[in-house]
């Protein structure tokens, strides 16, 4: 990367239209290799909330309806009369709730949109009413079914326009505030302090619910040359683009949006290979650089095209039950072993004396820290011993394991042994600070030792369990252990976790753990 851009200094690139290749390529070239998707940056980001707000619209809908059958009807009468009228009850209140989010989605009410206004909204969803009472007036015709109240339907609809409103205003406000607030928000870095680097970034903050925040700039080659006038940014420039390595790892940083001036082209290329590197997602304004993806994909970005390169699991609704499946499962054991959990934390307590709980620092989502919590199995100055046991370490590389730990306590050799230890873990899970499946927490001693593919690692959540839990837990090479990593990272899906977890149980009762 220094190579790359003392080459550059020693010969900047002339303007723009010059014959120049980036990437090996001509940048003035039209073709797109790339795949054009409409708001599709805005799509991916906004997965948790299209799908909060499909759920929220399905079950308002079938509550609203029980409420006003069972106020026009009286009590439980409703079901009664319904059934003499359609033969049905609540199936007829199921229907009505999945045509709703039909109708809205024809309407395109789950297409999140960059420029959104409560007055378009309110306009869709009264005229996604009108829609489907029409329809329902036009069925009750078709096939007679006179006896379907109509005052019901009258009050329904209005009402179900009005509710609906509500509740996605409300939801709306509330992922905004929570995507503010949340320490574990995506953190986006900008290369480049021009006005073009400044309009992206205010493009960016300009819609907070997708969760997105700049944390800062890197100045480019040209405005430290003055080619390019003084950086008109107002956020923090961290550092220039010569220490984008460094600024990547001293801060989180999720996405790197490079917005380099037209002379500084040359740059785009290595920077983003660093970043690939890294595992780090990579935005291109199109009218920025004026390049065609070689491997990119062309979104659209509230009305400015963006090329996106992706290194990593980029399927957002996959991503996002797996999210869910963290909560369900971590939930559900917390609460299902809870007995074991307190038998255990007894047991350490009478045998080993306190603290219960050890709680260590470990990186995790693209070097967010957290506080990892694990039953001690380990005498209590165990930190301050590990120097005086650094030469026995049987693995190869950035990492310290012991098979026979001499600090290791009576209790904790048989915790360690049966994986009961990491019972904890549970709560890191639930918190969102790890998952169930995914690369093995480091620490921060061993990350900063890091080679630069090392640190792709770092893409994904750790886990409880994973790839290097069933397949290499007994490996002694460090190397070999982020192979394991960046495969899973590479391959995964929601099959694999599920294999890697049910492959775990196993593991777990041949008593495997180290």
């Amino acid at each position: 990367m220094i190579e790359r851009i003392a080459a550059y200094r020693a010969d900047p690139p002339r303007a723009a239209g010059d014959g120049r290749a980036v990437g090996g390529r001509d940048p003035g070239a039209t073709h797109y290799a790339g795949i054009i998707r409409g708001a599709g940056m805005i799509r991916r980001h906004g997965a948790a909330l299209r799908a909060a707000l499909m759920l929220a619209d399905l079950v308002s809908a079938v509550g609203l309806f029980v409420l006003v059958a069972g106020l026009r009807f009286g009590g439980q009468e409703w079901e009664r009369v319904l059934g003499q009228t359609t033969g049905f009850t609540w199936l007829t209140a199921a229907a009505y709730g999945a045509a709703w989010v039909l109708v809205l989605w024809l309407r395109g009410l789950y297409r999140l949109r960059a420029r959104w206004s409560i007055r378009r909204e309110a306009v869709d969803i009264v005229t996604a009413a009108g829609l489907l009472a029409i329809a329902t007036f036009a069925f009750l015709f078709l096939f007679r079914l006179s006896d379907v109240s109509r005052l019901f339907l009258i009050v329904l609809f209005p009402t179900q326009a009005i509710f609906t409103l509500g509740t996605r205003v409300l939801l709306r406000r509330l992922f905004a505030w929570a995507r503010l607030r949340r320490e574990n928000g995506r953190y986006v870095l900008v290369v480049g302090t021009g006005p073009a680097a400044q309009a992206f970034a205010d493009r960016i903050e300009a819609h907070p619910a997708l969760g997105l925040r700049v944390i800062g700039h890197l100045t480019g080659p040209s405005a430290s040359l003055g080619v390019s006038g003084p950086p008109a940014v107002t956020r923090p420039v961290l550092g220039s683009v010569e220490e984008v390595e460094e600024v990547l790892h001293a801060n989180v940083v999720d996405e790197v949006a490079i917005c380099l001036a037209a002379s500084d082209r040359a740059l785009v290329e290595p920077v983003t290979q660093v970043c690939e590197a890294e595992g780090k997602v990579v935005r291109i304004p199109m009218d920025v650089v004026g390049m065609p993806p070689e491997h990119g994909i062309v979104e659209d970005f509230d009305g400015q095209l963006v090329v996106s390169y992706v290194y990593g699991p980029d399927r957002a609704l996959a991503l996002l039950f797996k999210r869910g499946l963290d909560i369900v499962l971590s939930g559900a054991a917390l609460v299902l072993l809870s007995p074991v959990i307190l038998a255990l934390a007894a047991w350490v307590t009478v045998v080993d004396g306190s603290p219960v709980i050890f709680r260590q620092t470990r990186v995790g989502l693209h070097g967010r820290t957290f506080t990892l919590l694990k039953f001690r199995t380990m005498v209590r100055e165990a930190e301050a011993l590990r120097e005086e046991l650094e030469h026995l370490n049987e693995v190869e590389g950035r990492a310290f394991k012991l098979t026979s730990d001499p600090r290791l306590t009576v209790t904790g050799r048989f915790l360690r042994r049966t994986s009961l230890d990491e019972l904890p873990q549970f709560w890191n899970v639930l918190r969102g600070e790890m998952s169930l499946v995914g690369p093995r927490p480091p620490l921060p001693a061993e990350v900063a030792s890091y080679d630069l593919w090392h640190r792709r690692r770092l893409s994904m959540k750790p886990g409880v369990t994973g790839l290097w839990q069933v397949e290499g837990r007994r490996e002694a090479v460090f190397d070999r252990w982020v192979q394991m990593d960046l495969e899973y990272i590479d391959r995964w899906s929601l099959w694999l976790d599920l294999m890697i977890m049910l492959r775990t149980i196993p593991a777990v009762l041949a008593q495997q753990g180290r």
